[in-house]
């Protein structure tokens, strides 16, 4: 019997310039879209620094694409 190994992605923190690389999304739109309840929140870091899970962020992007298939 085999097992089969699904490779899961590494999960960390993303910056505010690594989101809108994965989405295309300028920040003024990424928090618009936040502030809606569209688009994941973001983490506080510290007392000036946010961050995303690069779990939800992924998710996030493969509903969009699948919706659009």
């Amino acid at each position: 019997m085999t097992q089969q190994h699904t490779a899961i992605p590494e999960r960390r923190i993303l910056r505010i310039a690594e989101v809108e690389s994965k989405t295309g999304f300028k920040r003024a739109h990424i928090y618009n879209l936040m502030r809606e309840g569209k688009f994941p929140t973001a983490k506080p870091l510290g007392v000036r620094a946010v961050g995303w899970d690069s779990g939800e962020i992924e998710r996030w992007v493969a509903e969009r694409l699948t919706a659009r298939a």
